[in-house]
């Protein structure tokens, strides 16, 4: 066993190469990580290298993928942490929020720090000083449904 093992290592030829770098690719696609996926990109490289160079001994391919691959993953570990990407839609399942900073309506006053605004087509409660109908307020905040406001300057 070991030495088909050995036979394996030693005669992968640039398709050999290609072939693994496919199956790590496929398994990048049952196990997202990245991790997979740089490791097929690098036996990818390899396979390109031992098309070019088919002389080439079986030693120094391992020995470029090995460092290819070590390479190409600290490489894209410092890129995404000095690049984490956007998050989307951030407010999403949490309205709310959506309405910080946004100026409204009393459509009932604010009596012992509770009253209600009209949103779109929807009534909010609201939390904050006492104030009356029609005076306009600013969203400062949420408190699960309730929305917090503040007299609008």
């Amino acid at each position: 066993m070991a030495e088909e093992f050995m036979t394996w290592v030693t005669g992968l030829e640039y398709w050999g190469w290609w072939i693994l770098a496919v199956i790590l690719i496929i398994l990048e696609v049952f196990a997202p990580s990245t991790l997979f996926l740089w490791l097929g990109i690098s036996s990818g490289v390899v396979g390109f290298i031992a098309w070019i160079f088919p002389d080439l001994l079986w030693e120094y391919e391992w020995t470029i993928f090995a460092i290819v691959a070590v390479v190409s993953i600290v490489a894209s570990r410092l890129f995404f942490k000095k690049n984490p990407g956007v998050v989307d839609n951030q407010t999403l399942n949490r309205r709310g929020v959506q309405y910080i900073g946004r100026q409204f309506v009393l459509t009932e006053a604010i009596r012992n720090g509770r009253g209600k605004i009209h949103v779109d087509d929807t009534q909010w409660s609201v939390e904050g000083p006492d104030m009356e109908v029609n005076e306009d307020v600013v969203v400062t905040g949420t408190d699960g449904t309730l929305l917090i406001v503040e007299p609008k300057q």
